[in-house]
């Protein structure tokens, strides 16, 4: 069977284990059914995910010139207290920033290779921590803007991670750690304006179960650019990476923009 589209980040649904699809223009499929068969991947082309134009993907899936004009992709969306719009201040385009900007947003534990600190709408919960490979994720605030949880993010960097080693992501090389626990010491490290919001006793702790038959003990990165045919076992989905037997890992969401044809 061969697919054949532009790749976006894989669409999730939560269960036991995580379900991963693949959506294109024209098709679908349900990632989970081809663990443990062989694949081909075939890079064939770009196209930006914001003008569609067939232009060399720069970051994000977007060509260059999108990635520096568009709202999508603002500073503040890496950077959530740089988020102006709840002043009323545009950074690109002020209606598209207070409609993303202006809607409830978490902060939260994540344990993924380490325990991490992160932001997301609230909307994205759980989709946000399965993206990143959390293992457990547990809410701290829930606030009504994105710009009070960039700077309750920033207050908690000093104290944990921000960033996914994707790696011991992968090889799930990693030492449980209880987030309730870890929640409980916090309080005194948000800030004043943030306070209200702290979530304490509220058991919202999510577990995530990933369709992985055997995780690798090193891997190695699967570039289309500089390998535009490659064909492996696939062994599991985690993240939004697909893990092949001889230790490949490809970034789906890495590579969204690029044009390829799947065949099982």
């Amino acid at each position: 069977m061969q697919y054949e589209g532009v790749l976006t980040k894989m669409q999730t649904e939560f269960g036991n284990p995580i379900q991963y699809y693949l959506v294109f223009e024209d098709s679908f499929l349900n990632v989970n059914q081809m663990v443990g068969k062989e694949l081909t991947i075939d890079f064939i082309g770009y196209q930006c995910l914001n003008c569609q134009k067939k232009k060399k993907i720069y970051r994000q899936g977007f060509c260059y010139d999108c990635f520096y004009s568009s709202a999508a992709v603002g500073d503040w969306i890496m950077r959530p207290e740089l988020s102006t719009a709840h002043l009323g201040i545009a950074d690109r385009d002020l209606e598209y920033e207070q409609k993303v900007q202006l809607q409830p947003h978490i902060v939260y534990l994540a344990f993924s290779s380490e325990v991490k600190v992160g932001v997301t709408r609230k909307t994205q919960v759980p989709t946000r921590w399965i993206d990143q490979g959390a293992n457990e994720a547990i809410t701290i605030v829930e606030v009504p803007n994105r710009y009070l949880a960039g700077i309750t993010e920033v207050a908690l960097k000093n104290h944990y991670a921000d960033k996914t080693n994707w790696r011991k992501m992968l090889t799930n090389d990693i030492e449980h750690v209880d987030l309730i626990t870890e929640r409980l010491k916090l309080e005194a490290l948000i800030p004043d304006e943030v306070r209200e919001y702290f979530i304490l006793d509220k058991n919202d702790l999510y577990q995530m179960d990933y369709p992985v038959i055997d995780y690798p003990t090193k891997v190695k990165s699967l570039n289309l650019d500089k390998t535009p045919s490659f064909q492996g076992k696939l062994m599991g989905v985690k993240g939004q990476y697909l893990i092949f037997e001889d230790n490949t890992v490809f970034n789906i969401r890495g590579s969204e923009g690029y044009i390829v044809r799947v065949t099982i």
